[in-house]
C-alpha cells in the first residue's frame, strides 16, 4: 500500500510538473514568435468577411472535428478575434455540430470501421458499458475529463447505446467549461499582442484573476469528473478482471497518462528553445507569410532634371484648410471639399509619369497615395477606423490611377515605391488614416523640396512618444511597429534599426556610439481613425 501511494504522489507531482513546463513553454513560444502577425492577418481575412466570419469560423470548426484536426488553434483565434462572449458561442456551435455528425457518421455510415481499433480497447469496452447503465451521465463525466480525446470520443459515442439528441445537449453542456476556458486563453493572447492600443493595468489585472479563476473552476471540474469516472469504469474492468480470473492490476491508472503528459511536456520545452534559439530566422519566414513583403530596395529611377513637373498646389490647400496641427484630420469639412480632392485626383491620373524623373514620381506615389486614403475614408464616412472598411474595398481594391497606372494602395507602397526608391523615410510620409499612423503633412510633397520634407517628417516622427521614444536609464528603446514591420528597409539603409533611429536621436547616438546595444520594445498601434474628434496631445 505505501508503495501504492508514493507512486500515485509520484504521478502527480510529474503531472503539475508537465502543466507548468508546457504553460512556461507556451508563453516563450507566443512571447518569441510573432504571434501578432499571424492573429492580425487571420483577424484581418475573417473580420473582413463581417456577418459571415463567424459563420466561417464555425464550418471550418465543424471540419476540423470531422477530420481530426485539433481546434484549439481555432478556440485561441476565435477568442482572440471575436472576444468572450461571441468566440465561446462560435466555439461551442463548431465544435457540437461537429461532435453531432461525427456521431452520425461513425454510427450510420462507418460503423465497422470505427468498431474494428474499439473493439481492442479494453477501456472502451469499459466505458460502453457504463454509458448503458448511466447513459448520458457517463457522456458528460467523459467531456469533462481528459480520457479521451475530444475527436475521438465523437466517433466512438455512435457506438454505444446513447440516444442522439442526449449525447448532443450533454455534450454541448460538458463541453462548455473547456471552450470558455481556451476561448479565455485566446482573448488573453489577442490582448497581449494586439496592436490596437495599450490595456491599462487595472484591465491586465480583471483579465489576469478572470483567467486564474476560468482555469481553477476547469481544473475542478475536470478532477471531480476524471475521479467519479474513474470509479464506474474502473470498477467495470476490475469485475472483468475477476470474471477471466485475471488478476487485479497493481499499476496506477493514471501512469501511461503520466507519462504521455510529461512527453508532450518535452516536447514542448524543446521547441520552445528551439524557437528561442531561430527567432530572427522563424520571424523572418512568418513575416514573409503574413506580414509585408520583403524587398531589395534599388534606386530604379532616372534623375531626369529636364523632365516635367506636376502641380500639386490644390492637395496643398486641401491639406492646409483641413489638416490640423499634429496630422489630425477634419473629415466633416474635408467631405465639403470632395470635389477638390477629386479634381487634384484627376491631376494625379493624368500625369505623365514616364517622362516625370526621380523626385517627381516619388511626391507623385507619396502624395497620390495620401490622397486616395484621403477620398478611401470620404466614400466610407463616417467610419470609426480604416480596418471598418471591408478588406476587398480597402488596401487591395485596384482602383487608384497614377500616372495613367491603375493600382491599389499596397501595390503602390510595395511594388512602386518600396522595391524602386531606397528611401526608407517614405514609412513616415505614407499614411494610413489612423492615430498610429505617422502624422499627415499639412503640405504636399514636392520635388523640389522632397529630401528636404522627408528630412523633416521623419524627425517630427521620433521628437513624439506615439512613435518613438528611448528611456536612456533602462537603455530601453521604443518604437513605432513601422520598425517591426520594414525593419528590412531600414536595415538596408543603416547597419540596424536602432542605428537608423539614432540618426534623429543624440542621447540615443551617444548610447549607441559607447557601444551599448538597446533593448527594443514595440509601441502601440493604434488603428483608430486620425480624425480630429480623436485628437490627442502629441
Amino acid at each position: 500500500m505505501p508503495t501504492e501511494i508514493s507512486i500515485a504522489k509520484l504521478n502527480q507531482f510529474i503531472r503539475w510538473g508537465s502543466v507548468a513546463a508546457i504553460l512556461i513553454a507556451v508563453l516563450v513560444i507566443f512571447r518569441t514568435l510573432p504571434i501578432n502577425l499571424v492573429t492580425s492577418a487571420m483577424n484581418e481575412w475573417i473580420g473582413g468577411l463581417g456577418w459571415w466570419g463567424p459563420i466561417v469560423l464555425v464550418l471550418l470548426y465543424i471540419v476540423a472535428t470531422i477530420l481530426f484536426v485539433p481546434g484549439t488553434i481555432l478556440t485561441l483565434a476565435a477568442g482572440a478575434i471575436f472576444g468572450l462572449a461571441v468566440g465561446t458561442i462560435v466555439v461551442s456551435i463548431g465544435s457540437t455540430v461537429g461532435a453531432a455528425l461525427a456521431f452520425l457518421i461513425s454510427r450510420y455510415v462507418a460503423r465497422e470501421k470505427v468498431a474494428k481499433p474499439a473493439e481492442d480497447t479494453r477501456r472502451f469496452a469499459a466505458i460502453d458499458r457504463a454509458i448503458e447503465e448511466g447513459g448520458w451521465k457517463i457522456v458528460g463525466l467523459l467531456r469533462l475529463s481528459p480520457a479521451l480525446p475530444f475527436n475521438l470520443q465523437n466517433y466512438l459515442y455512435g457506438l454505444t447505446p446513447i440516444r442522439f439528441w442526449p449525447y448532443v445537449f450533454t455534450s454541448w453542456l460538458a463541453m462548455l467549461p473547456a471552450t470558455f476556458l481556451y476561448v479565455y486563453l485566446g482573448h488573453i493572447t489577442g490582448a497581449a499582442v494586439s496592436a490596437d492600443r495599450e490595456r491599462t493595468p487595472a484591465e491586465w489585472a480583471m483579465l489576469a484573476v478572470g483567467l486564474l479563476a476560468t482555469i481553477a473552476v476547469t481544473i475542478y471540474v475536470t478532477r471531480l469528473a476524471s475521479r467519479k469516472l474513474n470509479e464506474q469504469v474502473d470498477q467495470d474492468q476490475r469485475d472483468d478482471a475477476e470474471t477471466l480470473n485475471e488478476p487485479k492490476p497493481t499499476e496506477d491508472p493514471n501512469t501511461r497518462r503520466t507519462f504521455a503528459l510529461a512527453g508532450l511536456a518535452l516536447a514542448s520545452v524543446l521547441f520552445a528553445a528551439y524557437v528561442s534559439m531561430n527567432s530572427e530566422r522563424i520571424k523572418q519566414t512568418v513575416t514573409g507569410w503574413f506580414g509585408p513583403p520583403a524587398v531589395e530596395s534599388t534606386e530604379s529611377h532616372d534623375v531626369n532634371p529636364a523632365g516635367p513637373s506636376i502641380d500639386h498646389s490644390l492637395l496643398s490647400e486641401l491639406l492646409a484648410s483641413h489638416v490640423q496641427e499634429g496630422g489630425w484630420v477634419n473629415y466633416e469639412t474635408l467631405r465639403d471639399d470632395i470635389g477638390k480632392l477629386d479634381r487634384y485626383l484627376s491631376v494625379v491620373a493624368s500625369a505623365p509619369w514616364d517622362m516625370l524623373g526621380r523626385d517627381e514620381k516619388l511626391a507623385l506615389l507619396l502624395n497620390g497615395y495620401n490622397a486616395s486614403t484621403l477620398k478611401l475614408i470620404l466614400d466610407h464616412y463616417p467610419v470609426q477606423s480604416i480596418k471598418d472598411i471591408p478588406a476587398a474595398d480597402r488596401w487591395d481594391a485596384v482602383r487608384w490611377n497614377i500616372g495613367g497606372n491603375t493600382w491599389s494602395l499596397n501595390q503602390i507602397e510595395h511594388e512602386q515605391i518600396r522595391p524602386h526608391f531606397k528611401e526608407p523615410r517614405i514609412h513616415f510620409a505614407l499614411v494610413c488614416a489612423a492615430v498610429g499612423c505617422p502624422p499627415l503633412r499639412g503640405e504636399a510633397y514636392d520635388a523640389d523640396r522632397l529630401d528636404e520634407q522627408l528630412e523633416d517628417q521623419t524627425q517630427i516622427v521620433h521628437d513624439h512618444a506615439t512613435w518613438f521614444e528611448y528611456l536612456n536609464g533602462d537603455n530601453e528603446l521604443r518604437l513605432t511597429k513601422l520598425y517591426d514591420w520594414y525593419g528590412d528597409d531600414f536595415r538596408q539603409s543603416a547597419e540596424s534599426i536602432p542605428r537608423f533611429a539614432a540618426s534623429y536621436s543624440q542621447p540615443l547616438q551617444r548610447s549607441i556610439d559607447s557601444d551599448q546595444t538597446p533593448t527594443i520594445t514595440w509601441l502601440p498601434y493604434d488603428w483608430s481613425l486620425n480624425s480630429n474628434l480623436n485628437r490627442q496631445p502629441r
